[in-house]
């Protein structure tokens, strides 16, 4: 059988290197075209895979009898405190907005405003930790003619970002647990595994910039080399965000606490007062499941929310409940809205971008 012909990237480097800048500019045109087609596909499947499991889950909470406890208390729930928690999703979202805009702070606000829910919408449809959303936005940035290395950079940067204030969250409800300054279980193994944890993982991030400046980097391969400097960067970039006093830094915040305020008030709506310290740290631990790449983390994070909830003292048939609703809010408002301001995103690529202006310190920001 004839070998495969050449991809558009190395027909892209052929013909730049032959000195067909047109050539060059239509391959790497058809590699972007490519892409978008690749990722529309993916959200598009990713959605439909999720409106499936959901429809799964409703007919398990249906079917089987010991889960009819389940099911009174969702149809029981407090409409007040429903609401509550939509709204308080539509912050998370806009918390998330803000936090992209601080990070790339040149980016016109309508137009990185979309990035930014459309990487949530591909968050939610195609469960990877974060990091696939995160390079979602970067494609669409590079797509419209960032430099590649610099939106490699900030996009590492807004991912430590809100990965920061997820681990600070984390260290500083299990020392709060651990030493009994709040209410919750009496193992102290819950609250002092997750504040080491938490703390060593601060710590890693902070020493590894120096490990890697130290270390004779430029004898490694030049891939890994750029690997390590651009990560090298992203966290000093990161430092910069959370030393630097910023009003915005509130949108890495609500991203995360706004979410958590969603699981809240579906524990009130359910009429249960959970601890909080407790619920934050079975959120948490919970959330680590979104590694596996199962759409929407149905089921895997479901269950994973329910047993950390149950094993931090909450009751079992309020958590389920609780976790059932927060879970379909926490989805479909980020998937719903992410996916039309993808489409604006993808309807508008032809447009011309105008860059704002370098943002200028206010002696608010601080030194």
């Amino acid at each position: 059988m004839p070998e495969n012909g050449p991809s558009a990237e190395e027909q892209a480097a052929q013909a730049a290197l032959a000195g067909h800048p047109d050539r060059a500019a239509h391959a790497n045109q058809a590699t972007l075209e490519r892409h978008a087609s690749d990722t529309s596909r993916r959200l598009r499947n990713g959605l439909i895979s999720l409106a499936i499991l959901v429809a799964m889950v409703i007919g398990l909470l249906l079917a089987v009898p010991g889960l009819h406890g389940v099911e009174d208390a969702v149809t029981d729930m407090k409409v007040g405190w429903l609401a509550v928690a939509v709204i308080l999703e539509i912050l998370s979202c806009l918390g998330y907005v803000l936090a992209f805009l601080q990070v790339f702070d040149r980016a016109p606000v309508r137009f990185g405003a979309r990035v930014a829910l459309s990487q949530l919408a591909f968050g939610a449809a195609i469960s990877l930790g974060g990091a696939g959303s995160v390079a979602l936005g970067g494609w669409l940035l590079v797509e419209r003619g960032a430099p590649l290395q610099r939106v490699a950079e900030r996009s590492g940067v807004l991912f430590l970002l809100t990965s920061a204030i997820n681990v600070i969250t984390f260290a500083g409800a299990g020392l709060l647990l651990a030493t009994d300054l709040v209410p919750g279980p009496s193992n102290i193994l819950l609250g002092l595994i997750p504040a080491v944890v938490g703390i060593g993982m601060l710590v890693f991030f902070l020493v590894l910039p120096r490990v890697i400046d130290a270390r004779a980097t430029r004898r490694l391969p030049h891939k890994v080399y750029v690997t390590l400097c651009t990560l090298s960067a992203s966290i000093r970039g990161t430092e910069q965000l959370l030393r630097r006093p910023d009003w915005r830094i509130l949108g890495a915040i609500a991203f995360l606490w706004c979410d958590i305020g969603v699981l809240v008030a579906c524990f009130k709506a359910a009429g249960a007062s959970p601890s909080i310290v407790a619920l934050v740290l079975a959120y948490q631990v919970a959330y680590m499941s979104n590694l596996i790449p199962i759409p929407g983390g149905i089921g895997v994070l479901d269950g994973s929310m329910v047993g950390m909830l149950v094993l931090y003292g909450l009751p079992g048939t309020e958590s389920t409940a609780a976790t059932v609703v927060y879970h379909a809010i926490a989805l479909w408002i980020p998937a719903v809205w992410g996916t039309i301001a993808f489409l604006l995103v993808r309807r508008s690529r032809g447009e011309p971008l105008t860059l704002r202006e370098p943002r200028r310190r206010s002696p608010l920001d601080g030194s």
